[in-house]
C-alpha cells in the first residue's frame, strides 16, 4: 500500500486517508486521483478496516480544488474525460461498502467539496471554509457537485451556492446540513476517530446493505432495495451473532 500523493494509516479498524499535497493546498491533480482510486480498492478489500476517515494534510485546506495548472491543455473531449475520471472515483467512495467519513480540516472548495460530497459523513473544523466557485472560471462543477449538493441541500441552497460561487463558512455548512458537526482544528480527527469507533463496532455486514440502501433512495427502487437487503441479511453471519448477542444479553463480537 504505497501511494504518491497520500498518505495511509491504519489502526483499531479504522482507517485513515490523508491527502498529501500541502504545498498545493491539497489540491486534485492526476496523480492524486490515481491514488485515491488505488486505495479506495485496497480499503474495501481490507478485512482488517471497519470505516475510513479521509482529510487533509495541514491546518489550511481539506482540498483547495482541482489543480486548475492541468486546464489550460486540455480540449473539449479531455475535459468530458477529466469530469468522468472524477465521477468515477467519487462513485466509488460514495458507494464503498464501508462508511467513509470526511473531516474538512480548512478550505474545500471546488473539487474539493465534491469529494466532501461523495462520503457519507461529514465532520468540520472551525476554520473550515466551503464552495463551489467554478462558474467564477466559466466553468460548472464537474465531479458530481451539480447532483449530489442538491440531493443533500435542497435546490434553492445549492443554486445559491453554485451560481454565486461564495464561500461559506462551516457553522452556515451545518446550519444547512451540509456537515454534521463543527469542532475545533485540534478536535476534528480526534472527535471523527470517535464516531468511526462507534461505526467500526457494528456489523459491516448490515452497514453495507444499509449504505446500498441509503444510496438507493433518491431513485425508482429504493423501497425495493431496503426489503431485499433487510430479508438476504437474515441469512448472514452477523445477523445470527447480533440477535444471539441481544439475547444473551452480551456485547455482539462481529467478525
Amino acid at each position: 500500500m504505497n501511494y504518491e500523493s497520500i498518505k495511509l494509516s491504519i489502526e483499531s479498524k479504522i482507517a485513515v486517508v490523508t491527502i498529501n499535497r500541502p504545498e498545493s493546498l491539497n489540491a486534485l491533480n492526476a496523480q492524486v486521483f490515481n491514488d485515491l482510486d488505488s486505495v479506495f480498492d485496497d480499503l474495501e478489500s481490507e478485512p482488517s478496516v471497519n470505516c475510513i476517515i479521509i482529510t487533509g494534510s495541514g491546518e489550511k485546506a481539506f482540498v483547495a480544488g482541482a489543480d486548475i495548472k492541468e486546464f489550460p491543455s486540455l480540449n473539449q473531449d479531455q475535459a468530458k474525460q477529466l469530469s468522468k475520471r472524477g465521477h468515477d472515483v467519487f462513485n466509488k467512495i460514495e458507494n464503498l461498502s464501508k462508511p467513509v467519513i470526511a473531516a474538512v480540516n480548512g478550505f474545500a472548495l471546488g473539487g474539493g467539496l465534491e469529494l466532501a460530497l461523495a462520503c457519507h459523513i461529514r465532520y468540520a473544523s472551525e476554520n473550515a471554509k466551503l464552495g463551489l466557485p467554478e462558474v467564477t472560471l466559466g466553468l460548472i462543477p464537474g465531479y458530481g457537485g451539480t447532483q449530489r449538493l442538491p440531493q443533500l441541500i435542497g435546490k434553492g441552497l445549492a443554486n445559491e451556492m453554485i451560481f454565486s460561487a461564495k464561500m461559506i463558512t462551516a457553522e452556515k455548512a451545518k446550519s444547512i446540513g451540509l456537515v454534521n458537526e463543527v469542532f475545533s482544528q485540534e478536535e476534528l480527527i480526534s472527535k471523527t476517530k470517535e464516531l468511526a469507533t462507534l461505526i467500526a463496532k457494528n456489523s459491516p455486514q448490515g452497514i453495507a446493505k444499509a449504505i446500498k440502501a441509503v444510496n438507493a433512495s433518491d431513485s425508482d427502487n429504493g423501497m425495493e432495495t431496503e426489503i431485499n437487503s433487510f430479508g438476504d441479511l437474515f441469512g448472514q453471519e452477523d445477523f445470527k451473532e447480533g440477535v444471539s448477542a441481544f439475547l444473551e444479553k452480551r456485547k455482539p463480537i462481529f467478525k
